[in-house]
């Protein structure tokens, strides 16, 4: 069984849910990420998505792209998000680790030299935006064969039929996207993700993440009661960014990203 897998069989056995924040690798600089993953364990985060920064983040709203501009101004590549993974594996066995981000940085490594590297770095799963069930064979192989999840997308117009076939491929749990558009975006129905989780747990029994719409401890709260879990990402980045504005330097840049979170897990675990 997966560290994922472990964690979310375990908080399910406690009938908690699980809180997920993302944050994007290097941003605002690189010295940054690792302190700020730590942070947020201690304020209650059960998994780390980790953003992989990328030139065209197309399923990111303007906070999130903004924060991969800033990565990359550093020249945060792959293999440095890999060496930031493996910098907090020495503190952290424990945690999950997710990496998020686009095909092309994955394919440029080659599928089985980057499972490699993720598997030696401490990485567990693996959610590549833009890449389809369809063309995910060969990357899933590779990632089965070093136990890395690979988890995948499902937006509200996702078919029945398309349901199934990624769930057949994936693993460790999937992230249901709350509503149409990018990250940021919208307005949270919750019952329009509490229709959309129950088609999904007629199909298949894998965990369910629900993300893009979760800006505070309400929203986190809502959806906590219809989901196995909860992702937030733009509001934690925008915290950032705001220190970071503000010329904070150090412990200061988490400050504000660690008290939202603070304030999430204690919503989510009061449903």
């Amino acid at each position: 069984m997966s560290r994922i897998s472990a964690r979310l069989a375990e908080l399910a056995g406690q009938h908690r849910k699980a809180v997920v924040p993302y944050v994007v690798a290097g941003d605002p600089v690189p010295g940054v990420t690792v302190p700020l993953m730590h942070e947020l364990v201690r304020q209650g985060a059960d998994i780390i998505e980790l953003g992989v920064p990328f030139s065209d983040p197309m399923a990111e709203g303007p906070v999130i792209q903004l924060a991969h501009e800033r990565a990359l101004t550093h020249r945060i590549s792959l293999r440095d998000v890999l060496a930031l993974v493996a910098e907090f594996r020495r503190d952290d066995p424990n945690t999950p680790i997710v990496l998020m981000g686009y095909a092309n940085p994955v394919e440029r490594m080659g599928y089985a030299a980057f499972a490699d590297a993720a598997a030696a770095a401490g990485v567990d799963g693996l959610l590549t935006v833009d890449m389809p069930p369809e063309e995910a064979e060969a990357l899933n192989a590779e990632l089965k064969r070093v136990a890395i999840d690979n988890i995948f997308l499902l937006a509200p117009t996702t078919t029945d039929r398309r349901i199934r076939a990624i769930a057949e491929l994936a693993s460790g749990y999937l992230y249901c996207v709350s509503l149409k558009g990018v990250t940021g975006a919208g307005h949270l129905d919750v019952d329009a993700v509490r229709a959309m989780l129950q088609r999904i747990k007629s199909i298949t029994d894998l965990p369910i993440t629900v993300g893009f719409g979760i800006k505070d401890a309400a929203s986190a709260e809502a959806v906590a009661r219809v989901a196995d879990g909860v992702v937030v990402g733009s509001a934690l980045v925008d915290k950032v960014a705001q220190a970071h504005a503000r010329g904070e330097q150090g412990a200061a840049l988490s400050a504000g990203a660690a008290q939202l979170l603070g304030e999430i897990r204690r919503a989510v675990d009061a449903v």
